[in-house]
Order: C-alpha cells, then sequence, then structure tokens
C-alpha cells in the first residue's frame, strides 16, 4: 500500500524526468506504446486517490494533433477510450469535455506533449481557500513548483483553457479553483509526477495547519 507521501525514490524519479530532455511529441511511439502509457498512468492516478470515478482526463501530443481520454471514460480503461483530435478546434466524437484546454494548452506551450487532468481532494480544497497562488512549504515542493497558480473559470470552457494554458506556459502545474489539477509535461509520466507533486504539497500545508492547533 502506498504512503500517504512520495518516498525519497519518488523524489529521484521526479528529479529525472524533469531534467531530461524535453521530447516534443510521442512519435517515436508506436499507437500500442502510448496507449500503453495512458493505462499505466491511469492506475497508478487510481492507486493514489488522485482520482475517481470515471473522473479526470489525459492526453499526449502528437504529429497529427493529440490522443485524449474519451468524455466519461474511466482513466485505466482499454485503448477503445482514446480518441484521436486535431489542433485546430475541430471536435473528435467523443472526445473529453475538457478538450478546448487541452488544446489551449498544446497550442500555446510547444515544450509540453502531455497533459493529466485529475481531482486529488487536498489540492481542490486548498484551492478554495487562496486568492490565486498557492505557496508550497515542504522542501520539494519549494524546489519544483514554489508557487502553484489557481484560477478560474467553469470547466469545459474557452474561459478556464485560456487561464490553464497561460499558467502553463511558465509551469508544470496548476490548479482549477474548485475543480482539479492540470499537469503538462514532455509524456504523461512527467505530468502525472506534478499530479502527485501538487497533492502532496497540499497535503503538508493541510497537516501543518492541522498540527498547529
Amino acid at each position: 500500500m502506498m504512503s500517504d507521501f512520495p518516498s525519497e525514490l519518488f523524489f529521484t524519479i521526479l528529479l529525472a524526468s524533469i531534467f531530461t530532455a524535453a521530447q516534443q511529441t510521442y512519435t517515436h511511439m508506436n499507437d500500442q506504446a502510448v496507449f500503453a502509457d495512458f493505462t499505466r498512468i491511469g492506475k497508478r492516478l487510481f492507486t493514489e486517490h488522485l482520482v475517481g470515478g470515471n473522473f479526470g482526463n489525459m492526453s499526449a501530443r502528437t504529429d497529427d494533433g493529440y490522443f485524449i481520454t474519451r468524455t466519461g471514460s474511466y482513466l485505466d480503461a482499454d485503448p477503445a477510450q482514446i480518441v484521436l483530435m486535431p489542433l485546430n478546434g475541430r471536435v473528435t466524437p467523443g472526445a473529453s469535455s475538457e478538450w478546448r484546454v487541452h488544446t489551449a494548452i498544446y497550442n500555446a506551450a510547444g515544450t509540453h506533449a502531455a497533459i493529466v487532468h485529475a481531482h486529488p481532494a487536498h489540492a481542490v480544497a486548498l484551492s478554495l481557500l487562496v486568492e490565486d497562488e498557492i505557496f508550497t512549504i515542504d522542501s520539494e515542493g519549494k524546489m519544483l513548483a514554489p508557487t502553484i497558480a489557481v484560477v478560474d473559470g467553469a470547466p469545459g470552457t474557452q474561459e478556464l483553457a485560456d487561464a490553464i494554458a497561460g499558467a502553463l506556459k511558465s509551469s508544470n502545474i496548476v490548479i482549477a479553483r474548485g475543480h482539479g489539477t492540470f499537469a503538462a509535461g514532455k509524456d504523461l509520466d512527467q505530468a502525472y509526477l506534478f499530479t502527485s507533486l501538487a497533492e502532496h504539497c497540499c497535503k503538508v500545508l493541510h497537516y501543518t495547519k492541522l498540527y498547529q492547533k
């Protein structure tokens, strides 16, 4: 069983992932390998309680657009629950309702090749108690994500998409207030790691305030 707090090994892997040269797309992998990444990362998100039910979504960029999970699908589901979306704003039937966010991120920041949207409880709760930023206090947070932006906008809207894409131009993680995290990186592993890091940082803030009472 995984502990509430990531281990030293977790952050060793995180640092190695972050400082590896960024890949621009998943074009070096065949579709089945990309789909295997979706399933593997989806299972991790469930195991760490970063998503529940059929919430959340993921995507991975390719030369032809990006693969994205279907709306209402489970993130550890089979490849039939993944569709290909173009980057020109046209919508593939069945694509996640958050496709606007994914398209905006890829169009705004050329270095991001994968996105994970999750609903980690501590991060969502804390986003409702701050104005526009969360200041992390743990050592890993201060090193890798000293501030986490909190943005506003209704789920599925262009307003939210633009706000998130703007925040991720200079970051790997942002929180949509009361909704969930959006993490972007060079691959799904890095996007997952920043999702887990954000929840860890918010847990530390929560427990610190709790123990001070």
